[in-house]
């Protein structure tokens, strides 16, 4: 019987997923802060619109500005700093130069020593996100690139975003 059923489903070709697998744009309401992008000029690509590998740099400087603001990360001095170990994308439409982009800050995960950070890229003003991914940043002792556990502060920043 169990032979069958695979055979069936090997002649089925491969399954589509369903309109639930789809990732989908997600509201302003999703986010915890917002913190406004400025497109520059070189973002562009030969295809007229920001290229992918931007979407990624503006995830990393949302986040990082936000946390330096609030006193809970010293890129210079401090003994903690964060790696990324995962990283994704899903984009919806295009963001181009000249632009102003809103970026979106939420933590969907807050581990002892990792953090899932999300984050939407908003054209200004519009209500749904032109894209959103996440990262996954571990964080380690500077020195021992050992997973440490978060500090105090971070944490507490980082809570406010849950």
């Amino acid at each position: 019987m169990l032979q069958a059923c695979a055979g069936a489903l090997a002649k089925s070709g491969p399954m589509s997923p369903t309109k639930l697998d789809k990732p989908q744009a997600a509201p302003r309401s999703a986010y915890k802060v917002f913190r406004r992008i400025s497109t520059r000029w070189m973002d562009n690509d030969a295809y007229g619109h920001v290229n992918n590998v931007v979407y990624y740099s503006w995830f990393d400087t949302a986040v990082n500005a936000y946390l330096i603001e609030q006193g809970a990360l010293d890129v210079a001095h401090g003994e903690t700093i964060g790696l990324v170990v995962e990283t994704q994308c899903n984009y919806f439409s295009p963001l181009a130069f000249p632009q102003s982009v809103e970026a979106g800050i939420r933590v969907a995960r807050l581990g002892s020593s990792s953090v899932r950070y999300e984050v939407g890229l908003f054209g200004e003003g519009q209500p749904l996100t032109a894209a959103k991914g996440h990262f996954v940043h571990v964080y380690v002792d500077r020195q021992s690139r050992r997973p440490t556990p978060l500090p105090l502060k971070l944490r507490s920043v980082l809570e406010t975003l849950v």
